[in-house]
């Protein structure tokens, strides 16, 4: 049995990812409009129909933009901590099947197993998941300020990390962000640069995962030149090395079958 996962789309304008087997099939957040969603899940091949749930990891547009109308068209259950749907107000009251979770609880859904864990982010109550499903593990970490140690721990044995790499450092600062977001971005519970994400690959990563995708760039302080080459430095000295992949932005990204 394979796993497929398949980026529908990844950044400040919209995040969305499928994560499959034969037999169940996973939306992580919903960034994108009810439309934008089903018609990249179409160009993926993936059939809208086949959704057996959805994972929400926060409250921010950039990932519950069509969760209210995708909810309403295809009700399936909806995974989300208490405070992330206290957050969304009253389109988080009306979402029609919600199944809540505490933060660090783990389920199963179908044949894949879910682990979700606390990340460092300016929401409610933010979180990653960790997917096991056929022996095969997918940790899925994007926008958080650094990587604690929980996160760090949550990525060991992983066969594929998705992991931010939001900004270039010297492109955020230069750049023409207002003080205050560049502040909230460079902090601790803002988002992870090249630089920091290249820290880790370096000191942290136990050279487990055979793919490693680049996630949620900046379109504004983040080339996929400079994201890749500051991952490619630091696995470098490796002798084995994960296979790069950039998740895009503006169409989904090839699928990846483990």
């Amino acid at each position: 049995m394979s796993v497929r996962l398949t980026i529908l789309g990844s950044g400040s304008r919209g995040n969305a990812a499928i994560l499959a087997t034969e037999s169940t099939c996973l939306l992580l957040d919903a960034g994108f409009s009810r439309r934008e969603l089903l018609r990249r899940m179409m160009l993926a091949g993936i059939a809208p129909e086949r959704l057996d749930a959805v994972l929400i990891t926060h409250e921010h547009s950039d990932h519950v933009a069509g969760l209210p109308r995708l909810a309403a068209k295809f009700p399936v259950p909806i995974f989300i901590n208490g405070a992330t749907r206290a957050a969304l107000g009253a389109a988080g009251d009306a979402l029609p099947r919600v199944e809540c979770f505490a933060t660090g609880a783990s389920w199963q859904i179908g044949d894949i197993a879910v682990q979700s864990f606390a990340i460092p982010h300016d929401a409610a109550d933010p979180v990653a998941f960790r997917f096991c499903a056929a022996g095969v593990r997918v940790v899925f970490v994007t926008d958080l300020g650094y990587l604690p140690e929980n996160v760090r721990l949550q990525l060991h044995h992983a066969d594929c990390a998705v992991v931010e790499s939001n900004h270039d450092l010297e492109m955020l600062k230069t750049g023409g962000y207002p003080w205050e977001l560049k502040q909230r971005v460079l902090g601790r519970r803002g988002h992870l640069s090249n630089t920091g994400l290249a820290e880790f690959l370096s000191d942290g990563f136990d050279g487990s995962a055979a793919h490693v995708v680049l996630a949620h760039l900046s379109e504004n302080n983040n080339l996929p030149s400079l994201a890749l080459l500051s991952a490619e430095r630091a696995l470098a000295p490796r002798s084995s090395r994960p296979q790069l992949h950039v998740a895009p932005q503006r169409e989904p990204m090839p699928s990846i079958v483990l």
